[in-house]
């Protein structure tokens, strides 16, 4: 398949009272054009850090790229300029922020605000922008003529939904939706889900889903990656991760969810908790709470292994740990 997006390498520090915060580890990841990636793993496992990697948006000086490459449709991204930059985000890259609150211009009316960004990347007219505007706010279930109010005048959903038709009025060819129906009620969220589906279908739109919602993940997402302590530790098909998790954590966050067949009275949650990013262990990130932990486990850290084309950084799957698979 054509390759959209490529993340090689990946490393992100935040810098901070004497203390260096390694929230991107060695990551490495590509995305296919036209599929939907759910990117899944606890809070502070470095899944938003990902996503503004990926538009350029780590802010100096307390963020920093260290290393790595992130290459859309084969150009460099950390090596474009501003301007290049300016002309990429919004257009042929868009995000849907987690929090709409800071994602919105509160002196601007969202009318504008919309209209501002297809007026900016499309050739139309500024009433044809805003003509669009009104559209793409019926689209996720806002009536066209509250386009010229401002943000503060809607509820925490109304504005999540604001920054969803914000992020897909130009269509971009690849969309990051970092807990995009978070807000919403389950009306309004399949709503925006359906968008979704419709502009991969329409515009062969790659999608990056970040969510914490496993079942979200089964319904819109073509392949998964967990993540852990800033780097991915599985990645497949859904098929593949939920028919057949290799990665211990992985299987954690299964355990974690409530399983109605069996009629479970009490949930498995991990033990423990993620390690601190200012001082991560010597060997796996994960073998603190893991329950198959080895002594090579805390001395060496693992590397990504394919079990046909199943990808899953664990010392239970190399050949040289010499041990079985967890069952």
């Amino acid at each position: 398949m054509d390759k959209i997006l490529e993340v090689k390498d990946l490393h992100v520090h935040y810098f901070s009272n004497r203390k260096t915060v390694r929230a991107i580890n060695n990551l490495s990841l590509d995305m296919q054009r036209g599929r939907v990636l759910g990117l899944v793993g606890e809070t502070g496992a470095g899944k938003t850090t990902l996503a503004l990697s990926i538009l350029n948006m780590i802010r100096a000086p307390q963020g920093k790229i260290i290393s790595g490459s992130i290459r859309f449709d084969g150009k460099d991204i950390l090596a474009m300029s501003k301007q290049e930059l300016r002309e990429l985000r919004g257009k042929d890259i868009a995000m849907i922020f987690q929090d709409p609150m800071t994602a919105l211009n509160p002196v601007l009316t969202v009318g504008d605000q919309i209209a501002e960004t297809i007026f900016k990347h499309e050739k139309v007219s500024k009433d044809e922008a805003w003509a669009k505007a009104e559209k793409m706010l019926e689209t996720v279930g806002i009536p066209g003529a509250r386009a010229k109010e401002y943000p503060h005048q809607f509820s925490g959903g109304m504005k999540q939904r604001v920054v969803i038709a914000l992020s897909l009025a130009c269509n971009p060819r690849l969309l990051l939706a970092d807990e995009p129906t978070t807000a919403l009620d389950v009306t309004i969220q399949a709503q925006v889900l359906d968008l979704m589906r419709h502009l991969i279908r329409t515009y062969n739109t790659s999608v990056l889903f970040i969510t914490h919602s496993l079942g979200l993940v089964v319904e819109n997402c073509d392949e998964v990656a967990t993540m852990y302590a800033g780097e991915i530790v599985e990645y497949g098909t859904v098929e593949q991760v939920f028919g057949n998790p290799l990665h211990p954590y992985t299987r954690g966050l299964f355990g974690s969810l409530p399983d109605y067949s069996e009629g479970a009275a009490r949930l498995r949650p991990i033990p423990g908790l993620m390690p601190d990013p200012t001082n991560l262990p010597r060997g796996c990130y994960f073998s603190p709470r893991c329950p198959h932990v080895m002594p090579l486990c805390e001395e060496l850290h693992p590397t990504h292994t394919s079990m046909d084309g199943h990808l899953v950084k664990c010392h239970l799957y190399q050949e040289n740990a010499n041990v079985e698979q967890p069952i």
